[in-house]
């Protein structure tokens, strides 16, 4: 996919590498990488890079199990999944997750969807279907969001997000989302940690809605 101006940063594209991300940002992760030809590129750099760095460490430097998983993902083709495994807008990787089934909708207010593909102890990681115009209430983090875009757009304080594109929110960004104009914007978006809603509303079906 073209026109991604938004990536994955390097750190979270190492532990990806590792197997370290918990399964909600993996996830994310994977679809992103199955639609940017960059990221893909990046992610094969850092695991040659790490197999490298595996192979010169002792086993002091090193647990055997962490130096074993590396080596055998170097050894295996490098598969991972391309735009050609994608069902309408859904990567393949979101595909997998849903057992190829499409996402159940349920409706959240405003117009707003969701489908949430897993919720547990790392986090939860679901889809979200936003009108165009609308927004997703003013919210702050507990943690980590990665929101993937795979339709439409949306706008915060931070940019614009179009297909493909990535944005990482933490805790020090505060962000109000608005869908733009045109298709409705369906998002992929994993955190590990709730929400913190400014409305009295948005908190109080907080809980309801799991975020």
């Amino acid at each position: 996919m073209t026109g991604i101006a938004h990536h994955i940063p390097d750190n979270l594209l190492i532990a990806y590498a590792a197997g370290t991300l918990p399964k909600p940002f993996a996830l994310v992760v994977a679809a992103h990488v199955s639609l940017c030809d960059e990221c893909r590129a990046r992610l094969a750099a850092h695991e040659a890079t790490g197999g490298a760095i595996i192979e010169d460490s002792t086993p002091e430097q090193i647990s055997e199990s962490l130096r074993d998983r590396v080596l055998d993902a170097l050894d295996a083709p490098f598969d991972l999944p391309t735009p050609q495994s994608r069902q309408g807008v859904y990567p393949g990787p979101v595909m997998e997750a849903l057992k190829g089934h499409p996402p159940k909708w349920k409706r959240m207010g405003m117009g707003n969807r969701q489908c949430i593909i897993d919720h547990g102890p790392e986090g939860s990681v679901r889809l979200l279907w936003i009108p165009p115009g609308q927004a997703v209430p003013d919210h702050g983090h507990n943690g980590l969001e990665l929101t993937l875009v795979l339709q439409g757009a949306f706008e915060d304080e931070t940019g614009h997000f179009g297909p493909g594109d990535l944005e990482v929110a933490d805790a020090d960004l505060e962000h109000t989302p608005i869908a733009a104009d045109g298709p409705p914007c369906i998002c992929l978006a994993a955190t590990d940690g709730a929400l913190k809603f400014n409305a009295f509303m948005p908190r109080v079906l907080q809980p309801l809605f799991r975020i």
